[in-house]
């Protein structure tokens, strides 16, 4: 009888190959009484454990190709970035001597403290930051209890063709066991917007995570599928489901292949509907990914990277170069510029200490709520923005807009920056297009109000579903619960698009929702005719435009959009995109 293990699929495609376990473990950690004359002994082994770590994720770097791209060795950097920070570093030291304690014991209560930070963050990609500093932490504890004999999981013959299966991975792992040539892996724990997730898509590695417990059943050398699609792995097969399975294979790989011949056409339906195809980036290589697919220009460019991994914050100058390297890249092809979208408990050095840590933090101080009440941090970044507009097509988008006053106070601030700038002789497009993610459940219900306001609208459906459903979507208790296709959610969307159109506000969705070709004809036929995705879907996203006539949709959308009753939507979206 075959096993299927159920996950959360974090990429596209089907591997096909036998298992290889890294048996990685959890590390228990006891505290032991150091006596005061063997302090500075045990500090010098903390030491030499954060030397050792450090040493072995520049050895994993200098083990990849330098033609890889360069998001791999960024990740691998944040984590030797951490390795150098004084959190990490200097604390323990600190503990170690307070308490008379063991390094390990030090180390684990520096962790605690920081996943306490990250766990109130209110942002859900800022929060899932926290598995970075369980990945180096885990690292050196590894280290301190001789747990870890060697830098790589395994050896290149073992790992090439093979699916491994952990109970979780680094991106430094990731990408080392990706230049050893594994077919895909699954872990137990993980999320879809953790840094190994979006590494694991930019290789185009099929991959499952969050499965939370592999059968042992399932034995090292065992056939198995990985079908990261449908977030299932197969074990224990028959011959007829592994010949349909490699039957499956070869068209996702002859299709991806063909996709390739659509770079530079232009995506248009078959009734001559214009589409507008862009990228969203957050790292540099995703730039130079985009203007491979063919992307328009950058549809959201998520800023909240140059914050992160340090404790100072970038100051103008330093964010005006990054934003200028973009529209360089970029050549004359827009760039729609977010502005910081953080939560009120980053530790950026921008926000004073709180008094009191929030209930509900994920509907606390985050985004334009936070840049507002600290100008200090918002204006330098306003005028990089504005300053870098000066040079090339740049918008600037701002997230989590929910009421009139909100809007109000943006925009006044925005035109008393330009004044600045201007006193001060500083050139900038004064007609910078001003747009608003709608991502929650009153700013589209007022999408009207924004659609007048604001020269474009972006719809972030990741945010707007988890506020609408009331579920946190990177936990995985609940993300069954996350729905792009309840009927409340379409509601809204459609009343976004709705409210573009009569206002002649250009309305673009930035969400994951955007990018999966699933809903590509539902979104074309509710009116929406700019997509921003990542480069990897991009060119995905075309085919299935270029292939569909939005006039023959319209009956069937209007069903979906009329029903309530989860398995008629299901079965219309499924006639829909066989049409």
């Amino acid at each position: 009888m075959s096993i299927a293990i159920s996950g959360i699929g974090i990429s596209r495609g089907i591997a096909i190959g036998a298992v290889q376990r890294l048996e990685q473990g959890e590390i228990e950690v006891y505290e032991a009484a150091i006596p005061g004359a063997l302090i500075e002994e045990e500090i010098s082994r903390f030491r030499r454990a954060v030397r050792t770590a450090r040493q072995q994720l520049k050895a994993i770097r200098n083990s990849i190709p330098e033609t890889t791209t360069a998001d791999i060795t960024d990740f691998i950097d944040t984590h030797l970035l951490m390795l150098e920070d004084s959190m990490l570093t200097a604390t323990p030291v600190e503990l170690i001597r307070q308490h008379q304690c063991n390094a390990e014991w030090a180390l684990k209560i520096q962790r605690d403290a920081l996943a306490q930070v990250f766990d109130e963050m209110d942002d859900p990609y800022l929060r899932t930051r926290k598995d970075d500093v369980d990945h180096v932490v885990n690292r050196i504890l590894r280290i301190l209890t001789g747990r870890d004999t060697h830098a790589d999981p395994l050896d290149d013959d073992q790992l090439r063709g093979a699916i491994v299966i952990a109970h979780d991975l680094t991106p430094a792992e990731t990408a080392l066991l990706h230049h050893q040539g594994i077919a895909g892996f699954i872990t137990e724990s993980g999320g879809p917007l953790s840094h190994t997730a979006i590494l694991a898509r930019s290789l185009g590695l099929p991959a499952i995570v969050g499965t939370h417990t592999t059968p042992h059943q399932i034995r090292d050398g065992d056939n198995v599928i990985l079908d990261a699609s449908r977030g299932v792995l197969l074990a224990d097969l028959d011959a007829a489901t592994l010949r349909d399975y490699r039957r499956q294979q070869r068209q996702q790989q002859k299709y991806r292949s063909e996709l390739k011949h659509l770079k530079d056409e232009p995506a248009i339906t078959l009734d001559g509907t214009r589409m507008h195809l862009v990228a969203n980036v957050e790292l540099r290589e995703d730039v130079l990914a985009a203007r491979r697919a063919g992307a328009e220009g950058i549809g959201l460019y998520r800023t909240e990277f140059l914050f992160m991994n340090r404790t100072d914050i970038p100051d103008e100058e330093e964010q005006l170069q990054q934003y200028l390297s973009v529209v360089k890249t970029l050549k004359g092809l827009p760039v729609t510029i977010r502005t910081l979208d953080l939560g009120s408990d980053k530790e950026c050095g921008a926000e004073p200490a709180r008094e009191h840590t929030p209930v509900n933090p994920a509907l606390g101080l985050r985004a334009i709520r936070l840049c507002l009440k600290h100008a200090d941090l918002f204006r330098p970044q306003l005028r990089a923005i504005l300053r870098a507009s000066a040079k090339g097509p740049v918008r600037m988008m701002i997230p989590m807009l929910s009421s009139a006053h909100e809007l109000d106070t943006v925009l006044a601030l925005i035109d008393d920056v330009k004044q600045e700038l201007q006193r001060e002789r500083l050139a900038f497009d004064l007609h910078i297009p001003v747009g608003g993610m709608i991502e929650v459940p009153a700013a589209a219900l007022s999408a009207s109000l924004f659609a007048r306001k604001l020269d474009f609208l972006s719809i972030g459906t990741n945010d707007l579903i988890q506020y609408t459903l009331a579920i946190d979507r990177v936990d995985d208790e609940v993300t069954y619960l996350y729905d792009p296709l309840h009927p409340a959610v379409l509601r809204l969307v459609k009343m976004v698009i709705d409210a573009g159109r009569q206002y002649h506000t250009p309305i673009a969705m930035c969400g994951e929702m955007a990018g999966d070709t699933r809903y590509t004809r539902l979104l074309l036929g509710m009116g929406l005719t700019e997509f921003s995705v990542h480069p990897t879907a991009l060119l995905e996203i075309k085919d299935t435009i270029i292939h569909s006539r939005v006039a023959d949709f319209h009956t069937q959308v209007d069903g979906i959009l009329q029903d309530d009753e989860p398995a008629a939507i299901i079965e219309r979206l499924d006639a829909l995109n066989k049409m």
